[in-house]
């Protein structure tokens, strides 16, 4: 899989532009807010119908525009695969696929496997649980379509529970009947998505930690903890059991969407007792294990996105990054940076073609 072509119009900061990829490697190179990134998240948005970086739709239209898109030519397994995305002002985004309408977005998700490494990742470290689920999710989304399916289902019937006992709570009333229709439908989905998750991780963790070691050359060791109540007891059980607390609360406070994924280095959580360098490291091993997972599973090449992450990254890491693309682990590779001559240097050790685009 790699990306020939992209056209841009109202994107963001991008009134229109196009280009013409190299299959192995492109740089985008120029001082900061001149649209490096904007670039790299249009690829993105069509692999994953959204923004990485913003997801309200709106807000990803140029300023005093009505509309975005976002056009490209993909080449699979020697196929053209003509993929576009577009946002009218007030209207529902649309994703087609070779002049075709996605009737559901999760039609679409996996088609174009795609890995993005940028600095914003920190956010999986400092944020709170939702963040760490989403990473898990949109990693098993894009080999299981029928896992996305189950999760929207899920979602939206907790939504619904919810809403009940807002009802209930406004009302002054409680009906337990009513409340264990959601319950019955819930219990099957979450003890799917439960095993799917740890299914998911069994497989994952070790590669995550293989990168750790190659990236880092430290000695520390690093974890993922997979944190789910289901591993105490089913749903319907955590259900009666937090009942009166549910009613208190207006909302479900148990269940597969408060699962977390703990970070940890040497069994303590990466936040508090990681160094800036450690953490680098946990996170570009992270994202490298999710491009192997993808590579496996799907027995294609994802393709890389590295937004601005050599600034970000000492000699050592670099070189280990370049050891890799020069040992064809990855396929095609998108960089943004600010710094031209930085980056030729870094590129120029890998022995692949590649085009530097000049903002």
């Amino acid at each position: 899989m790699f990306l020939q072509h992209l056209t841009l119009l109202n994107y963001k900061n991008i009134s229109t532009q196009s280009f013409d990829f190299d299959s192995k490697i492109n740089c985008f190179v120029g001082k900061n807010g001149i649209g490096k990134t904007n670039i790299l998240d249009a690829i993105y948005h069509l692999a994953y119908g959204k923004s990485y970086f913003n997801p309200l739709a709106s807000q990803n239209i140029k300023h005093d525009e009505d509309f975005f898109l976002i056009d490209a030519i993909f080449n699979k397994n020697e196929q053209e695969e003509k993929i576009s995305c577009s946002l009218k002002r007030g209207q529902k985004k649309i994703i087609k696929r070779n002049n075709k309408i996605y009737e559901k977005l999760s039609e679409h998700i996996g088609f174009v496997p795609l890995v993005i490494i940028s600095p914003s990742d920190t956010d999986l470290i400092v944020e709170g649980s939702e963040t760490r689920r989403k990473f898990i999710d949109s990693v098993i989304s894009t080999l299981d379509n029928k896992y996305l399916n189950e999760l929207i289902q899920y979602q939206k019937l907790i939504a619904q529970r919810n809403a009940l006992l807002k009802y209930f709570a406004l009302n002054q009333v409680f009906d337990k009947d009513n409340l264990a229709i959601y319950d019955d439908q819930l219990e099957p989905l979450g003890k799917i998505i439960f095993e799917k998750r740890k299914h998911f991780l069994d497989q994952f963790i070790p590669i995550f930690q293989k990168y750790y070691t190659i990236i880092s050359s430290e000695a520390e060791t690093v974890q993922l903890i997979y944190q789910s109540q289901l591993f105490m007891s089913d749903l319907t059980t955590l259900f009666k059991q937090n009942l009166n607390k549910d009613r208190a609360l207006q909302y479900t406070s148990t269940g597969i969407h408060k699962d977390d994924l703990s970070f940890e280095i040497d069994n303590f959580p990466i936040k508090k007792f990681g160094s800036q360098g450690q953490q680098k490291s946990f996170l570009i091993a992270l994202k490298l294990a999710q491009f192997e997972f993808i590579k496996e599973q799907s027995g294609e090449l994802p393709i890389l996105l590295f937004d601005d992450i050599f600034d970000k990254l000492d000699e050592s890491r670099v070189s280990k990054i370049v050891t890799m693309v020069n040992d064809a682990v990855f396929g095609q590779i998108f960089i943004s940076d600010t710094h031209a001559e930085r980056t030729e240097n870094i590129i120029k050790n890998t022995h692949q073609s590649y085009t530097i685009y000049n903002l």
